[in-house]
C-alpha cells in the first residue's frame, strides 16, 4: 500500500487548508485513515482519523471543532479539512492506513502504512 498526501503549504493565521491523501495498492476496504503531525523537535502527534465507512472518527481535542476529517471510498482518499488555523499547527502532517484499532485509539504504534508527509507552516 502505498500513501500519497497533497495539500499542504503556507498559509496565514486564520485561514484554512485542506489535506488530502490517497490510497493505492491492495486495500481490502477495511482500514481506518487518519492523520498524525510532528512539530520541529516534537514527537508525533495524533490529529484526526475516520474508519472505512465513515461512522466512527476520533479528533484530537487541540484541533476539534477547528478540522474535519471525512473520506471518499470511491477514491481511496482521505480529507482533513483544517481551519482556523494557527501557528501552533505547524508541523509535518502524515497520513497514516490501519488495519488494526491503533490508529482510530490515536496511538502511532503498530500503524501498518505511512506516507512521507506534507508540510504545513501557519505564520503569524
Amino acid at each position: 500500500v502505498q500513501l500519497q498526501a497533497s495539500g499542504g503549504g503556507t498559509v496565514q493565521a486564520g485561514g484554512s487548508l485542506r489535506l488530502s491523501c490517497a490510497a493505492s495498492g491492495r486495500t481490502y476496504g477495511m482500514e481506518t485513515m487518519g492523520w498524525f503531525r510532528q512539530a520541529p523537535g516534537k514527537g508525533r502527534e495524533f490529529v484526526a482519523a475516520i474508519t472505512w465507512g465513515g461512522t466512527s472518527t476520533n479528533v484530537a481535542d487541540s484541533v476539534k471543532g477547528r478540522f474535519t476529517i471525512s473520506r471518499d471510498n470511491n477514491r481511496n482518499t482521505v480529507f482533513l479539512q483544517m481551519n482556523s488555523l494557527n501557528p501552533d499547527d505547524t508541523a509535518v502532517y502524515y497520513c497514516a492506513l490501519d488495519r488494526g484499532r491503533n490508529l482510530l485509539r490515536g496511538s502511532p504504534y503498530g500503524v501498518d502504512y505511512w506516507g512521507k508527509g506534507t508540510q504545513v507552516t501557519v505564520s503569524s
